[in-house]
């Protein structure tokens, strides 16, 4: 089979259609995995409950609910640091930190000890309104608030080093925004046996307390390298081995028609635009999902769950 010309000369043997020996080729339409539509209302009421008995139970149900939902957002919220001293001591022992916001204006003591540490560290920093940070944290943030991982990120390179007993096998998500989706996608690749997951740190969702709900455990189990870069991250799998494909939902080889048995880099693109073209460009195939209703894409969880556990059977 012929390579790609943009494809690394190191790799020798790779993905290839299973009925044709033509080359994969590279798509040139805009893919889109879309999330889950918004839920119905609630449903109208037909007949008016006897006040003495009925009224009581539907007000008793209706705080009940009411209360549930205070604490599932609680639940939910991002964990942070609030203040100086919290914030330099949290860096220091070298904490994963998924974003540092810093208030407008906010200058001298330990600042620019902390923002030094978080720069060498690769965390993400936003200046924002002061009444923004109180808004999140209360007015004894002195000017600073960090928003820490739910668990610590791995390095790519220790991804790619990783042994799981399966052939190689890593999972890319580009621009993944819904926690939810990105939860499932973890708790499906930790089952399919990937080395792990990489996320790009700028317009997608980070390991945050709902992601990690989400993943019912498979955090504890399963790498997730956040990169500054996922165009870099796969040159960097490229060179060592690895064939990317691309999930696209408009164009592509049928996705059972490759070959899935060697070192695979697995694409999945976000629920509202798919794959970037600057990544499709970079995807040795692009794979398509058989869609035969009104609805012409997939959610971003389930379109990776399909192709994990194609590449699972292939692999036997």
């Amino acid at each position: 089979m012929q390579r790609s010309s943009r494809g690394p000369t190191s790799r020798t043997e790779g993905p290839r259609r299973s009925r044709s020996s033509a080359e994969g080729r590279r798509g040139r339409g805009e893919g889109r995995i879309q999330g889950d539509g918004a839920r119905s209302g609630r449903r109208g009421r037909t007949e008016r409950a006897p006040r003495n008995l009925e009224s009581r139970s539907t007000a008793t149900s209706s705080r009940a609910k009411q209360a549930s939902v205070r604490t599932e957002e609680v639940s939910e919220a991002p964990e942070f640091v609030a203040g100086r001293r919290p914030v330099l001591e949290t860096l220091r022992a070298g904490r994963a930190i998924n974003k540092l916001l810093i208030a407008e204006g906010a200058e001298g003591g330990s600042l620019a000890e902390i923002v030094g540490k978080a720069k060498a560290a690769g965390v993400l920093m936003q200046k924002v309104p002061r009444s923004h940070l109180s808004t999140i944290a209360g007015e004894g943030h002195q000017g600073v608030v960090a928003y820490v991982a739910a668990h610590e990120y791995a390095d790519l390179t220790d991804v790619i080093g990783r042994q799981t007993g399966q052939p190689p096998l890593v999972v890319l998500l580009d621009e993944v925004s819904d926690p939810h989706n990105l939860g499932a996608v973890l708790r499906t690749a930790e089952g399919a046996g990937a080395q792990g997951v990489v996320i790009p740190k700028r317009r997608a969702v980070p390991l945050t307390g709902t992601v990690a709900k989400a993943a019912a455990g498979a955090l504890e189990y399963l790498p997730v390298a956040r990169v500054a870069n996922l165009n870099q991250a796969i040159d960097q799998l490229k060179k060592a081995g690895y064939w990317v494909v691309g999930s696209t939902a408009e164009s592509g080889t049928p996705y059972t028609e490759v070959d899935y048995k060697g070192k695979i880099a697995l694409v999945v693109g976000s629920e509202g635009q798919g794959i970037s073209r600057l990544v499709r460009e970079r995807c040795d195939y692009l794979v398509r999902l058989p869609m035969h209703g009104k609805v012409q894409s997939l959610n971003a969880s389930v379109a990776a769950g399909v192709l994990l556990y194609e590449i699972v059977r292939q692999r036997g």
